[in-house]
């Protein structure tokens, strides 16, 4: 003896389908849940709600096991036992179970009732289904309402408006997917600026007609290349855009996207640019730079631009490996000037109180001192950093004191031949100090060079020889050419003014530098001291490619233009005239 399950569904038009199934348990849970043996999915029910089991002698018994019961023969109950022989009809919410005999089997019978309360709107004829249209023909109406009211409707107003009245188009409002952002939100009234065609994408040149001094990050040809052997996926998802009027890859609406809401342009993922330089040696055979995909993982070494040859200002970029040297013309050792223990020390602490020197000799900010938005520091200047110790004072008249007009040489001969060496010097000490018509002024007198000759200023030993190299040619006096950089890496940039918690000599050994040759720039090892790639964990700082470099941003430095074909010169009055400004 065995339980068979019968169950009966209806179908829309009355027909009942018939489905037999044969229990090999002696013990069914009946419920909600589909794990059930008995599933009867309405929410009335318990997912576990009762429980059938066959007894001995072929009676059934069945018991709530939750808190809910069921009815027998429309009785409630919790607990029943039957004799299938008899039969019995058990309620389950919408369900009823007939419990019978069929051969040596126990017959159980479940069929779905009418919901409570019934179709009352069918029953009672109130139903909207006999007077309405087909649901089929109701969808056509509406998708014809929604093109006349979304598409037709602005199309006429577009074609027979008035543009030069700049009348509006009806209904166009419709189409916006949202508001502009910051940069573009004055055209917020003016979609002709952008979409000059309709149905047509906003193509490159329209934005280059506003954005004319764009720099591209590469030529179109040379983007593409880079990305590599693409998926299949992704080619045929931009032949398909293609087709539908896109520009395709790269093109200026593949990165921007308007109508985001009125937001700033956010900076890139480390993956929009590892895209295509994580294996650009192999996409481009051509190309100098190495590969880069995470900053702590796989980026090249740092590239300055040095000073290579100080007689031709000759400009270079080379690798920061090694034991890297640039001659920009000075000389002038670090060390020397920043020893605690050292003669400058003193001199520092003697002038300090006029100065603005610390008790402890000179330090870093004493002569490099920042731009206004603390990104770099402008050039140092002799006038201003160099000669409250290195004076230029040359003679003394009537209480007035003449200076050597620094950076002139033809000037600087003409005044020392000029200047009278026989009377004497109310003031013949022959240590530096400083005289100067600017804001600072000290105790003591300035000190001034007694009998001083071009010749001997211009000796190796002499006051232009202490920072200078003299040099003759074709008999006329001249000292090295002195180019000073204030941005050594062209290709991105670096901020100084979020490190200005760290020292200057975390990143620059200065004060053990001996040699005006040495170049006291970090390399990628120093810089992952404290960042590293995009995924990077604390305390290391998380680090993208958009942090130090930009898509767009042009090669910048000490030259407006860099080209690493041509030698790069500069010219004393362009470097005179750029002192602030850069």
């Amino acid at each position: 003896m065995a339980f068979k399950l019968r169950s009966i569904d209806v179908t829309a038009t009355g027909r009942e389908i018939v489905r037999d199934t044969d229990l090999a348990s002696n013990v069914l849970t009946i419920g909600r849940s589909a794990e059930c043996d008995i599933h009867l999915p309405d929410l009335a029910l318990e997912s576990r709600h009762a429980r059938m089991s066959l007894l001995a002698g072929g009676r059934v018994a069945i018991e709530a096991t939750g808190t809910l019961g069921f009815s027998v023969d429309g009785t409630d109950a919790k607990a029943a036992e039957i004799d299938p022989q008899i039969g019995a009809e058990l309620g389950f919410a919408t369900y009823r179970i007939t419990i019978g005999r069929e051969g040596e089997d126990v017959l159980l019978t479940v069929r779905k009732t009418a919901s409570v309360g019934g179709d009352l709107e069918e029953k009672q004829g109130f139903s909207l289904a006999g007077v309405l249209p087909s649901k089929r023909w109701i969808s056509w109406a509406l998708v014809l309402v929604i093109l006349a009211a979304f598409l037709a409707v602005p199309i006429i107003s577009h074609a027979t408006r008035d543009a030069a009245a700049k009348e509006k188009v009806i209904g166009d409002a419709a189409w916006s997917t949202g508001e502009l952002s910051l940069a573009h939100h004055s055209l917020k009234d003016s979609c002709e600026s952008c979409h000059v065609d309709a149905f047509v994408s906003v193509r490159d040149e329209t934005c280059k007609s506003c954005h004319k001094d764009t720099h591209d990050h590469a030529s179109r040809e040379r983007l593409l290349a880079a990305h590599g052997n693409q998926p299949w996926g992704t080619k045929l998802l931009w032949s398909v855009a293609e087709t539908f009027g896109k520009e395709g890859q790269d093109s200026c609406s593949d990165c921007h996207s308007e109508h985001e809401g009125p937001v700033e342009l956010q900076a890139e993922n480390q993956q929009f640019c590892s895209d295509c330089h994580a294996d650009l040696k192999s996409n481009l055979a051509d190309t100098r730079l190495g590969n880069a995909s995470d900053f702590g993982l796989e980026h090249p070494q740092f590239m300055p631009a040095i000073v290579a040859d100080p007689a031709t200002r000759t400009i270079k970029r080379v690798p920061l490996d090694g034991d890297l040297k640039e001659d920009n013309g000075l000389k002038f050792p670090h060390k020397l000037h920043l020893d605690p223990r050292g003669g400058v020390a003193r001199m520092a602490a003697n002038i300090g109180a006029e100065r603005g020197y610390g008790s402890n000799g000179m330090e870093c900010k004493d002569c490099h001192h920042p731009t206004q938005d603390g990104a770099r520091f402008v050039k140092v200047d002799m006038d201003r950093d160099c000669e409250a110790c290195h004076s230029l004072s040359f003679d003394e008249v009537g209480g007035q004191f003449r200076k050597l007009d620094h950076g002139n040489i033809q000037k600087i001969v003409a005044e020392l031949n000029s200047a009278d060496v026989s009377r004497p010097l109310p003031n013949p000490r022959r240590r530096p100090g400083l005289y100067s018509e600017g804001p600072y002024r000290f105790a003591f007198s300035a000190p001034v060079w007694r009998g001083l000759q071009w010749r001997t200023a211009l000796s190796p030993q002499g006051v232009c020889g202490e920072c200078h190299r003299p040099e003759f040619q074709g008999g006329k006096p001249g000292v090295m050419p002195v180019t000073l950089q204030t941005r050594y890496f062209h290709k991105g940039w670096f901020d100084h003014e979020p490190h200005s918690q760290e020292k200057c000599e975390t990143c620059h050994l200065a004060d053990a530098s001996t040699s005006n040759t040495d170049l006291l720039l970090p390399g990628v090892k120093d810089c992952r001291t404290c960042h590293l790639g995009e995924d990077a964990r604390a305390p290391k700082i998380p680090s993208t490619c958009a942090m130090c470099h930009g898509f767009h941003t042009p090669a910048q430095g000490v030259l407006s233009q860099f080209d690493d074909s041509k030698p790069a010169k500069t010219t004393i009055n362009d470097k005179k005239k750029t002192n602030e400004a850069s």
